[in-house]
């Protein structure tokens, strides 16, 4: 090995120790951000097609305006299917569940062809959007 090949290795070197203790002071901030969503983007994607969060503005489905706490077919001027009785009101964790999986939370429900979303990540924005909404 030369003087330049020398050179070449501990320049290369050099360069991935920068790049790796780089790696290590920014990633959690960049794992952080990537971890943000917007709400109203995700709710806008996945549910305005069919849903308002506009009180009384109901679409094909009924308006999500103060849903937390809302017993299920409850939305007034809203033909609701005969799953959503009333016999549970819609908290955190009964919205996650429902956003997952329509049909495994409330069997027998009309969201289809809705099937759900995976990323629990886009549901808590969603609910947190709907939270404030």
């Amino acid at each position: 090995m030369d003087v330049h090949q020398a050179a070449d290795i501990r320049l290369f070197d050099k360069r991935k120790t920068a790049a790796l203790i780089l790696a290590v002071l920014i990633g959690p901030f960049a794992a952080a951000h990537a971890a943000e969503i917007d709400g109203e983007a995700a709710f806008n994607n996945a549910c305005r097609t069919c849903h308002s969060v506009k009180a009384g503005d109901n679409r094909l489905g009924p308006h999500l305006h103060g849903i937390v706490g809302r017993k299920a077919g409850a939305a007034e001027g809203f033909a609701y299917s005969a799953a959503m009785d009333g016999s549970f009101s819609w908290d955190e964790a009964k919205l996650d569940g429902f956003i997952a999986d329509p049909e495994k939370t409330v069997p027998g429900n009309t969201m289809k062809p809705f099937t759900g979303i995976d990323d629990a990540i886009t549901r808590k924005a969603i609910i947190d959007f709907l939270k404030g909404s």
